[in-house]
């Protein structure tokens, strides 16, 4: 069922500069998930990439779990989520693995001017393959789940339609989803790097990483489900609203929030617990479908 949900909450938004964590191994803050730092070297990239895994408690019992990939925007590293936000709180009656990779400030595709970034092929062909041979997953699109904000928003969506094989769940908080049409023209603070990355007006690799026109391109299979939120506050926010609206008139299946907020952490922050909800929800009605139930997860 499509939902159209406006929430009536006051909130200040503050922009934040991303704040840096030394890497470790292993770093447990507390009683709860366990987090991890991993590297693993990237053929798409042909260098190594860190990523950061937050291990559901449950994870020590053993047993096969579902996943979700979180994205970092732009400017942000594999560490935000979990820095700047109360993941971990949140995250903590969840019975499923998170991801934290390291996208640069990639937007999550192929560069069209710098030939060895090719950033899209190693989420979706080096990430996920490490993800899976590493730990103990449920290799199906039914338990896998991906979401993001601001760029990661954009890149999560992004994916969702172009690899619906793959996810189950696309999500994205203040997602920047004009970034391959006409984003570099309205933030001259990003345009350098959008160029960088899509090429100039008119480019291959503009039209196909254009989320409005990849989600009327002839698809076989059915797409995830979408959920978005956006801050009334925020530059995306018409974006948004305009995605929204062509996920409507497509008929498929989404939901939409619009909350009192800026293009802020402490947006993102409040925002996460109703996502993360919504992707508990949506994988458990899906490992359904698979015939796994919560507590079926420990027995395999």
């Amino acid at each position: 069922m499509n939902k159209l949900v406006f929430c009536c909450f006051i909130i200040c938004a503050v922009s934040i500069t991303p704040l840096a964590r030394t890497p470790t191994d292993v770093v447990q803050h507390k009683p709860g998930p366990l987090v991890r730092d991993e590297v693993f070297r990237s053929s798409s990239l042909s260098r190594d990439m860190h990523y950061r895994v937050l291990l559901p408690a449950a994870y020590k019992a053993g047993g096969r779990f579902p996943v979700l990939y979180l994205l970092h925007g732009l400017y942000g590293d594999y560490m935000n989520w979990d820095t700047r936000t109360r993941l971990e709180e949140y995250a903590k009656t969840l019975n499923i693995i998170v991801i934290m990779p390291d996208g640069d400030d990639s937007w999550y595709t192929n560069s069209a001017t710098v030939a060895s970034d090719k950033f899209e092929d190693y989420i979706i062909k080096d990430l996920i393959a490490e993800v899976d041979g590493k730990f103990r997953t449920f290799r199906d699109r039914h338990a896998r789940a991906i979401a993001g904000l601001s760029m990661g928003g954009y890149g999560s969506v992004k994916f969702g339609l172009k690899y619906p094989e793959l996810f189950v769940f696309s999500g994205s908080l203040s997602g920047a989803f004009n970034a391959a049409q006409n984003l570099d023209t309205l933030r001259s603070d990003f345009r350098d790097r959008l160029l960088e990355v899509f090429g100039n007006t008119g480019s291959t690799t503009r039209t196909d990483n254009d989320v409005f026109t990849l989600l009327n391109a002839p698809h076989s299979g059915p797409f995830p489900y979408f959920y978005l939120a956006c801050g009334t506050a925020d530059f995306f926010l018409e974006t948004n609203r305009s995605f929204a609206q062509q996920l409507s008139s497509r008929k498929l299946e989404y939901e939409y929030h619009e909350t009192p907020g800026g293009h802020s952490w402490d947006y993102w922050d409040r925002e996460l617990r109703p996502l993360l909800r919504a992707v508990d929800h949506s994988l458990n009605l899906r490992m359904e479908d698979l015939g796994v139930t919560q507590k079926k997860l420990h027995s395999r």
